[in-house]
């Protein structure tokens, strides 16, 4: 004997069938986060850039949903993903730039868990925006437990010798900015450097050290855990 119940595939074919709209918000919190991982969470960093508006946009309507969508959505989003703290994009290089988490609501720095503080960029003459201060707000983040350091060039190098205004110039620049970020960061816990192959992960002996090696030097006396590929070599 035949069923007589409809199979799904003939209910969807079926025009005088009349569907409901899918419930979303009844599915269980774990299963709906999951979801929307995978439309808020990607594998880059977050950063001032021209693109964000057409990147961005249609994911962060999400937001706009319902007050629990909002909550639970912008939660995802800024937890999930990593933040650079000061902008590289040509665009915003400038001394008069407001970094990217300034902008945002001490609401949503709340939420940050990963920062990356990327090194190289305005090497010879860093815009006066890029200090460590209040209005970075970095001690209301007591969810923040690591920060991605990124060195694109050391200018210690002999390579950059008749650009740079002096030798340790951007090297003392680069650690005074890290130990401000860690002394505001109470809760962080690990820092991770990485770089370009051409930057020196360790020097030569009787010699000052490289950006690199000063800048775990800078973590570790901080407490903090250090992983990565360069602190691997900056022993």
């Amino acid at each position: 004997m035949e069923s007589s119940i409809p199979s799904l595939s003939e209910e969807l074919s079926d025009p005088q069938v009349k569907r409901q709209p899918f419930r979303f918000l009844d599915l269980p919190f774990e299963l709906r986060s999951t979801i929307l991982g995978y439309m808020l969470i990607t594998d880059c960093v977050v950063d001032l850039d021209p693109n964000n508006y057409r990147l961005a946009h249609r994911r962060l309507n999400l937001f706009l949903v319902s007050h629990l969508f909002h909550d639970e959505a912008s939660r995802l989003f800024y937890s999930g993903n990593t933040f650079r703290i000061f902008p590289t994009h040509g665009r915003f290089f400038g001394h008069k730039t407001q970094p990217l988490l300034s902008r945002l609501s001490p609401r949503y720095r709340a939420s940050l868990v990963s920062l990356e503080l990327r090194l190289g960029p305005g090497w010879n003459n860093p815009p006066r925006s890029w200090q460590v201060h209040d209005g970075l707000g970095l001690e209301g983040m007591a969810a923040v437990r690591i920060v991605k350091v990124f060195v694109e060039c050391d200018p210690s190098h002999d390579m950059f010798r008749g650009f740079r205004i002096g030798k340790e110039f951007y090297t003392d620049f680069s650690v005074d900015l890290l130990e401000g970020i860690i002394e505001r960061l109470h809760a962080l816990e690990r820092v991770e450097f990485d770089g370009w192959p051409s930057v020196m992960r360790e020097g030569p002996l009787m010699q000052e050290g490289p950006l690199m090696q000063k800048l775990v030097d800078v973590a570790r006396r901080g407490g903090k855990n250090c992983g990565g590929a360069g602190c691997s070599k900056a022993l």
